[in-house]
């Protein structure tokens, strides 16, 4: 299959794929196994303690436990995982639908900071066709959700659009916009390598909070007053905003199938992310399903790889 288009036929991994690493909150050893799935499974979290499953956790809104400073999912029995949005964009950015996502700690690994060794470990095994088309929620009227300053929207749109805008008091960062029309290659050259970020004036607020323990140089952009600390500088022009849109792509990845709408987002981040998904799922006549197969014109549309449009400080 080529890696500039998705089938639009469901997909799956061609076969397992184990990849560790440690949390970047908790800084403990941290480890994936991705395992092919069947169709209509979906994106799934299996948590696994003493080589024995205790949880399979959709990767759905509805399972959201924790927004602050990262996405975690759990059940009702008090099961989560966390800091799961980088391997859910890397999944849906390059058009995966169904995936046992195995786990054998309370996060997943952190990393370098980005998506690009989940789409290094997926593109060495590669993907496989299922029996089944591929099934996209398809946006039928605006929904926004507004938040102090920030407000996110998902408006109608013949491919999944996002346009993120981010607007912080640093000079460093500043206002920065993006806008892209996904594709996998495009999520494979845009955005996958776009790293978390953070400021050192934080670094001991969230030190005593339990948060960030496992934060370092190679796996988090280090801002400070005047600089950037890491010695390779930025991987992207404009690497934060790029950042943002990928964990965008995990976030709503947690409506459950692929999107066709535009995204807009302002001042925005997974809290804002999730709100916007929620909101739009509980609207039944904001949305419907439709299948990629009987309707040519979505495939063609939504699998050529779109132009980008770039616009910084706008």
């Amino acid at each position: 299959m080529p890696k500039s288009i998705i089938s639009a036929w469901q997909t799956t991994l061609r076969r397992e794929v184990e990849l560790a690493g440690k949390g970047v909150h908790s800084g403990a050893p941290a480890s994936v196994v991705l395992h092919p799935a069947e169709v209509d499974t979906g994106l799934r979290f299996l948590v696994s303690k003493h080589g024995r499953i205790i949880a399979d956790i959709a990767a759905d809104v509805g399972n959201v436990k924790n927004l602050t400073l990262c996405t975690v999912l759990g059940d009702e029995s008090g099961v989560s995982i966390g800091t799961v949005e980088h391997l859910l964009a890397a999944l849906r950015g390059l058009g995966i639908d169904n995936c046992y996502v195995e786990v054998g700690s309370k996060e997943v690994p952190i990393m370098d900071g980005s998506a690009a060794e989940f789409v290094a470990a997926i593109d060495e095994v590669g993907l496989r066709e299922l029996s089944e088309p591929r099934r996209f929620i398809k946006v039928l009227k605006p929904v926004k959700v507004e938040e102090g300053e920030s407000w996110g929207e998902l408006r109608p749109h013949g491919t999944f659009h996002l346009d993120v805008e981010i607007d912080f008091d640093s000079s460093i960062i500043g206002r920065q916009r993006m806008a892209l029309d996904l594709s996998p290659a495009v999520f494979r050259n845009e955005l996958s390598r776009a790293r978390t970020f953070g400021f050192m004036r934080d670094v001991e607020k969230l030190w005593k909070a339990g948060l960030a323990l496992g934060a370092s140089l190679d796996n988090t952009v280090a801002v400070g007053e005047d600089r950037i600390l890491n010695t390779e500088g930025l991987r992207y022009q404009h690497e934060f905003v790029r950042h943002k849109m990928l964990d965008a792509v995990g976030d709503l990845s947690l409506a459950g199938h692929p999107i066709l709408g535009a995204y807009r987002s302002v001042r925005g981040g997974h809290r804002l992310n999730a709100h916007v998904v929620k909101a739009l799922l509980a609207d039944a006549s904001a949305w419907t399903i439709v299948e990629a197969a009987p309707l040519r014109g979505i495939r063609e549309t939504y699998y050529r790889p779109m132009g980008l449009a770039l616009a910084a400080g706008v």
